[in-house]
């Protein structure tokens, strides 16, 4: 690096933010938080700055109800950040593939006038990294007219298309601030773990994963210590993989897309994922538009999707973004993963789900709640997977669909899927 770093005040650095700019914000543990609290200082002078982003953690402070009236936010996903700001009406929400959100970006739809990022210290080179969350935060800072970057030596330096050369900033604030954690393992229990059982045994050997967000996708992959040769293609990763590194159950091999390297666009989960990530040729971070391609992700042999859902109907029908209208989350990368799964050679889309939520509320139902979202078809379903065993959807026709999920429903749900389906199609 042939110069050192000008570093300015997180205030100096917002004030290139204009009225009427669209601001977009990178997310998840890298959420700029500091950034924004610099931002809400200057409400006043920055009415009609829209935002832009898909998951944000932490005390944002733009989404509060004061400053609804002087912010737009205009969400990419729901997260719980901006929940209750969405569901209140003092937020947007944009329903849009993961896999697509770059396209909006590059394509003018929703043009970048100033990107916020946290980065890592630059290298020997002069060269940053996004660190664990590539993802659409690649194609922002590709499109954007002005990029604002946090250096945070908590960031790790991260593979793949993350690297960005100081020389592209338009202004540099150091923070020390910690990464945001998240510990899915705590939310891991006897439910989850008899899913994971299940799930497993439909994962062979050589096969690819995807993993999405929670305490199931956790609870699977402690049940794999026992697999061989198995790969990573996913949009996310999470602690729950570096044991199968470590143990070598994870190592690549069988991949035909970048073979022998682990592939995800962002990582959530503890200091130990960040840290484990940190400079590690074997995992790579790219950008999503990539990672998400059901064209890319098909190429894998044996590529297995596993996501979750709020409710499936007896057709096949899953909402897994919204509780009636409540807008709970967002389309995300089920889609891109379910239809690249489905398309991949031995592969497998499943989703997996308890029976009930906490608060024993049936989540296979004989129709979906007025206003819920169907996220992934009926058309694009093969596997459910509940607590009570695994039902085979494609190639099924209603009947047999509604059969077969009711078999796999909670026990006290049966009865009244019963009836509702003799209701609908005249014969159980």
């Amino acid at each position: 690096m042939k110069t050192p770093l000008t570093y300015k005040t997180a205030i100096e650095a917002v004030s290139i933010i204009e009225p009427g700019n669209r601001v977009y914000i990178q997310g998840s543990a890298q959420t700029p938080t500091h950034l924004l609290q610099a931002v809400a200082k200057q409400a006043d002078r920055l009415r009609d700055v829209e935002f832009v982003f898909i998951t944000v953690y932490g005390d944002i402070q733009i989404n509060r109800p004061e400053f609804a009236n002087r912010f737009k936010i205009n969400s990419l996903f729901v997260s719980a950040s901006i929940r209750s700001a969405v569901n209140e009406g003092r937020a947007d929400y944009v329903p849009v593939f993961l896999s697509e959100i770059p396209d909006l970006f590059k394509n003018n739809i929703l043009p970048i006038d100033v990107a916020l990022v946290q980065v890592s210290p630059p290298d020997k080179h002069g060269y940053c990294s996004l660190g664990v969350s590539v993802d659409v935060a690649r194609s922002a800072v590709n499109t954007a007219k002005h990029v604002i970057a946090s250096v945070n030596p908590n960031v790790p330096r991260t593979h793949g298309d993350g690297l960005i050369s100081v020389d592209e900033f338009d202004s540099i604030v150091f923070c020390d601030d910690p990464l945001f954690e998240a510990r899915y393992s705590d939310r891991v229990g006897e439910v989850e773990l008899k899913i994971a059982e299940y799930v497993s045994g439909l994962i062979d050997d050589g096969s690819t994963l995807q993993m999405g967000i929670g305490a199931i996708p956790d609870a699977v992959l402690r049940t794999l210590v026992n697999h061989k040769n198995l790969g990573m293609h996913t949009e996310m990763c999470s602690d729950g993989v570096i044991d199968l590194y470590e143990k070598g159950v994870i190592n690549n091999k069988c991949k035909q897309v970048h073979p022998n390297k682990g592939v995800s666009a962002f990582a959530l989960g503890t200091k130990r994922l960040y840290d484990f990530v940190d400079d590690n040729p074997a995992v790579h971070f790219l950008d999503i538009d990539y990672v998400n391609d059901p064209h890319i992700i098909r190429r894998n042999d044996k590529m297995v999707a596993i996501n979750s859902a709020i409710e499936i109907d007896i057709t096949g029908q899953v909402c897994a973004d919204s509780i009636g209208t409540y807008q709970y989350s967002g389309v995300g990368g089920q889609m891109d993963f379910m239809r690249g799964a489905a398309l991949s050679k031995g592969g497998k889309p499943i989703i997996a789900m308890p029976s009930r939520t906490n608060k024993n509320i049936p989540r296979i139902v004989p129709f979906l709640k007025p206003g819920a979202g169907v996220v992934t078809t009926r058309a694009h379903m093969h596997y459910v997977v509940t607590e009570y065993g695994v039902a085979y959807l494609f190639g099924q026709n209603l009947r047999q669909r509604a059969k077969a999920l009711i078999n796999i429903a909670h026990p006290d749900d049966r009865e009244n899927l019963e009836k509702a389906c003799f209701e609908r199609f005249k014969i159980f």
